[in-house]
């Protein structure tokens, strides 16, 4: 296939047919590759941010992503289909840096991008908080919590993303959850009446 000259794709990203956009990236259009990115790139640095805690990591990680799928862009085969695989990329390529290196994820610290704003109901100390805890995670289990509770994403999918049986998944969840509940309330964050 012959890469096509960039179009000029001026229209807000939001606005137009990302199926559209899909197409004409596979065409060559860098144009609406770039839309594609800006499209989805707070997803993939929050998935990154989350896994590693750093922004300049997660910033490099979100790099590695969109060039890999600049790459692979002609295998995607739609819009729900570049959603699963970023998530996937960006989910596997965090753990295997936690994996490789000595370095391991920080809890966000007072020079870290606040994550995604909380919920009008949540505490924004607690949310601080957790994330460090979770950032004490063994890189598989932080990844499986990531994506089913801050990326909200089904037990299936998350199975799917990380390539794991859908029952290793579960557990991951389980003993993560009795982790971070022992880990609150030895940190007083709660008291062992509060958790459910």
């Amino acid at each position: 296939m012959t890469r096509s000259e960039p179009s000029a794709v001026q229209a807000d990203p939001a606005s137009l047919d990302t199926r559209a956009l899909l197409s004409s990236a596979r065409d060559g259009d860098r144009a609406a590759f770039a839309s594609l990115v800006r499209l989805h790139q707070s997803s993939v640095f929050s998935i990154g941010l989350r896994m590693l805690g750093r922004r300049d990591a997660a910033e490099d990680l979100a790099q590695d992503v969109f060039l890999q799928l600049y790459r692979k862009l002609d295998s995607i085969e739609s819009l729900e289909h570049l959603g699963f695989w970023l998530r996937r990329v960006a989910a596997n390529l965090a753990i295997d840096w936690l994996r490789r290196s000595a370095w391991s994820a920080q809890p966000l610290n007072d020079d870290s991008p606040e994550p995604p704003a909380p919920e009008p109901d949540e505490d924004p100390l607690m949310t601080r908080a957790l994330s460090g805890l979770l950032g004490e995670l063994a890189p598989a289990a932080r990844a499986v919590m990531v994506l089913r509770y801050q990326e909200d994403r089904d037990v299936a999918e998350i199975a799917a993303s990380l390539d794991m049986p859908v029952n290793t998944v579960k557990s991951h969840i389980k003993r993560s959850l009795t982790a971070l509940r022992g880990k609150m309330i030895g940190a007083r964050l709660v008291s062992a009446e509060d958790m459910p």
